[in-house]
């Protein structure tokens, strides 16, 4: 589409304050569009300097803005988030489960709230600077895995739906990382250097941990060893641990090693978690067989075309974000969810996170592991 046919067009950009928004809002820009940036507040609670950034990012946004020569807006989903968002993730953390509520915050806050607000302001499409694609193939939208492997964020977008991704553009798509801080820099943006957010968006770089103690209050336990049911340790509670974690247990290596060589130590991982008697069970090595799982049930199944893939078709899946593509079947879908069937075993498959069903570049949509 030449720039002339888009310049009527309305393109409402989610500024972050990161390099990846602001080149998506300068792309935009050049290609024609009217683009206005929308800074979203997600997070009100104890937002101070040392752990949430959101005031530097403001400022951030502002100046990228200025540069490019577009007005932004600054909108308040606080209250969405913590209803929609966050009272999920806290029931979740209760439950034993591991959610990823990254995952909830795209589908319901960035291509929700943001969505819906856009269209009030009178856009034709939103845009965001994730890496991932969207393309319209035999009257249906489909989500892409990004040109970028190592940053493509389709998994966290799985959840969208036809209306949804619909309306998204995503300039990114096709660009490599590298390359984005690039044009950045060329562009004279500052944010060109700035580094990446980690974590979950509403934790920022505060210890996770310390985090959820706030919400969740410790409840100690007994740590057990599964095959041999004997008492390792006391955990603090099984809300800060999750399937496959190694650090934090503070139970040691097996004194030992195994097969009886001695000075061999292997790590403990957590392995099972118990809500009932609040007990946490750990194997000893990397390669236990408890760590291992040939199948999963996945329930609250979202398909980006609104129907279920065929069965018995080959597909890759990831169990977790940095996961790589493992392939699969699916054995079975119905009102209770579905089953995955893996090619070879999967480790740590975390009841709570996502798994995601991919063919080739397509993302089919996915679940939460049950």
């Amino acid at each position: 589409m030449s720039s002339m046919l888009n310049t009527n067009k309305t393109v409402v950009v989610g500024l972050s304050g990161g390099v990846d928004s602001s080149v998506a809002a300068m792309l935009l820009k050049q290609q024609g569009y009217k683009v206005i940036g929308l800074f979203m507040k997600n997070w009100e609670d104890d937002d101070t300097d040392d752990y949430c950034s959101s005031r530097q990012d403001l400022v951030d946004v502002m100046s990228v803005a200025d540069k490019l020569g577009i007005d932004v807006e600054v909108v308040n989903f606080a209250k969405e988030y913590k209803e929609r968002v966050f009272a999920e993730f806290l029931k979740e953390y209760q439950a034993g489960r591991t959610p990823n509520p990254d995952v909830l915050c795209n589908a319901e806050i960035k291509f929700r709230a943001f969505l819906d607000h856009a269209v009030a302001m009178g856009a034709d499409k939103i845009a965001t600077g994730h890496y991932a694609g969207v393309r319209e193939f035999n009257g249906e939208f489909q989500l892409l895995k990004a040109e970028d492997g190592t940053k493509d964020q389709s998994y966290f977008l799985h959840r969208l739906n036809q209306a949804q991704l619909s309306k998204a553009m995503f300039p990114l798509a096709d660009l490599y990382k590298r390359d984005v801080r690039k044009m950045a820099e060329e562009a004279g943006l500052h944010v060109a250097t700035k580094k990446d957010s980690t974590g979950i968006c509403f934790i920022g770089e505060r210890p996770f941990k310390e985090f959820l103690m706030r919400y969740l209050p410790p409840k100690k336990g007994e740590i057990r060893e599964l095959d041999s049911g004997r008492v390792l340790g006391e955990h603090d509670g099984m809300t800060y641990h999750t399937i496959g974690q190694r650090k934090g247990l503070h139970i040691g290596g097996l004194k030992g090693g195994k097969d009886g060589n001695p000075g061999e130590h292997d790590a403990w991982f957590v392995a099972k978690k118990d809500v009932a008697s609040n007990t946490l069970y750990v194997v000893n090595g990397h390669d236990h067989p408890a760590l291992q799982a040939e199948s999963l049930n996945a329930i609250d199944l979202s398909w980006v075309s609104g129907r279920a893939p065929h069965t018995h078709w080959v597909y890759t899946a990831k169990t977790r974000y940095r996961s790589p593509d493992a392939p699969c079947e699916i054995e079975r879908v119905d009102g209770e969810g579905c089953e995955i069937r893996f090619a070879a075993p999967e480790w740590a498959v975390t009841p709570g996170q996502s798994v995601v069903v991919y063919e080739s570049r397509v993302c089919l949509g996915g679940g939460i592991i049950a």
